[in-house]
């Protein structure tokens, strides 16, 4: 199942005409898209859904949904290796 999981954006930055941001989650840091949050800054909370922002939260409502992902033990998608982009890798044509 595919579920937004709550973040803290530590910092934010333009990559390829994309607003960006390292967002943190329990003691790992992702990036994620901001381009559906623009009002996003540094210290806000947001729901992450495959590398995009989708919405911002309280700082109370965050850590609830995160403790109840981690209790349902949906959280293991963070510990995956985080893939680059298509090509980055020398993969074949």
């Amino acid at each position: 199942m595919c579920l937004a999981i709550p973040g803290k954006v530590v910092e934010s930055f333009e990559q390829r005409g994309l607003r960006m941001a390292k967002v943190q989650f329990g003691g790992i840091t992702r990036e994620a898209c901001l381009e559906y949050v623009p009002e996003t800054k540094v210290g806000d909370y947001v729901l992450v859904h495959v590398g995009f922002a989708i919405s911002r939260v309280d700082e109370a409502e965050a850590r609830r949904t995160y403790e109840l992902l981690e209790s349902m033990d949906q959280l293991t998608e963070l510990s995956a290796p985080v893939v680059n982009e298509a090509g980055a890798g020398g993969g074949t044509k």
